[in-house]
């Protein structure tokens, strides 16, 4: 082998540096010197394609008996179907002679530049991805995230939007389910309801609870159970509180809350119990206030003195000092500038 060919040999293992310019050359030329170059091309091409879509077909089946979340077979499968389809277009850009090196590296630098540019929105792509694949929340539920509370609307990767009880909708960012604490009301098919009832002090206890129980008892939604609840909880400064609780089914919540407060209200009505509320007493002062006086004259009996010490002293005398020098050098200023301007004068008018 002479040393020109060697060199052929060695620049045409050697990697082109990237350039759109290049690439277009290598695709006419591929395309234009052999027309079975044609038929490979589409060849591969059909079959990947073939490849890719049996293969999402066969991970779907498997997705649909695992029970998957349908956001979290969505987003899979997308990633999937991307992937496969880009190694498709590289293996062929590669058939056709193409340096696929300085493509990856530019891919390499456009991802890393598009990640630095959408950070936030790549945290909300991961905290999504833990929220749906750990089955946080479900469409439907009612949840409190971040001061905000509502149903849950929709879950995609980025955004959780919820119906707010006044229906507003609300879009959560998914990091911030995954950084705040995240209370799911919905998650179980089951809550309790809690209440504290106050009353004074004279009521009987036994006809307080017999009230509240037979109250709770009523009502068609709260369950059997466990049995609803009632007991003497606090004695408080001015009232006994009682806590009661029932179970009921997560979306009869409120209906079951709003029934028994009415009613137990009703109740105690019904049978004189009062309920202790905050009261002020006013009264008015009718007699005269004895106002004590002593008419000592204030006058200084000691004799006059000041404290200063030997510092201040000399700081006194030095600023008196340095005012002094200053008064001084200001005059002598004033009188050169006043001698300048009469010499000048008497020269103008001779």
């Amino acid at each position: 082998m002479n040393i020109s060919t060697f060199a052929e040999a060695t620049e045409s293992t050697v990697a082109k540096p990237f350039s759109f310019a290049g690439l277009w050359e290598d695709i006419v030329t591929f395309f234009t010197t052999k027309y079975w170059n044609i038929i490979l091309f589409f060849l591969i091409l059909i079959v990947g394609i073939i490849l890719i879509k049996s293969f999402a077909a066969i991970l779907r089946r498997i997705f649909n008996r695992g029970k998957m979340e349908k956001i979290a077979q969505s987003f899979i499968l997308k990633v999937v179907k991307f992937t496969l389809y880009l190694v498709l277009i590289l293996i062929l850009l590669s058939v056709m002679g193409v340096q696929i090196s300085g493509i990856i590296t530019a891919l390499s630098a456009a991802v890393l530049a598009i990640g630095m540019a959408l950070k936030d929105n790549i945290a909300n792509l991961a905290s999504g991805i833990i929220v749906v694949s750990g089955k946080m929340i479900s469409k439907g539920d009612f949840i409190s995230v971040d001061g905000k509370e509502g149903t849950v609307f929709d879950i995609n990767f980025l955004f959780t939007t919820i119906n707010t009880p006044d229906n507003k909708k609300i879009h959560i960012p998914n990091g911030k389910l995954t950084a705040n604490p995240l209370t799911n009301y919905g998650a179980n098919g089951s809550r309790r309801v809690d209440f504290t009832f106050s009353v004074a002090y004279e009521t009987d206890v036994e006809q307080v609870k017999s009230i509240v129980l037979s109250v709770m008892e009523s009502c068609d939604k709260v369950a059997t159970t466990p049995a609803p609840f009632c007991r003497l909880k606090v004695l408080n400064s001015s009232s006994l509180d009682f806590f009661a609780n029932c179970w009921c089914k997560s979306a009869d919540y409120w209906d079951v809350y709003y029934f028994v407060m009415e009613n137990v209200f009703n109740e105690f009505k019904k049978h004189g119990i009062s309920i202790p509320f905050a009261q002020s007493e006013v009264r008015i002062r009718t007699d005269e206030v004895a106002m004590p006086v002593n008419n000592l004259t204030l006058k200084r009996t000691a004799p006059e003195f000041a404290i200063e010490s030997e510092k201040e002293k000399d700081e006194f005398e030095f600023i008196k000092k340095a005012s002094e020098k200053t008064r001084k050098k200001v005059n002598e200023r004033k009188k050169k500038k006043a001698a300048v301007i009469e010499t000048t004068e008497a020269t103008n008018n001779e």
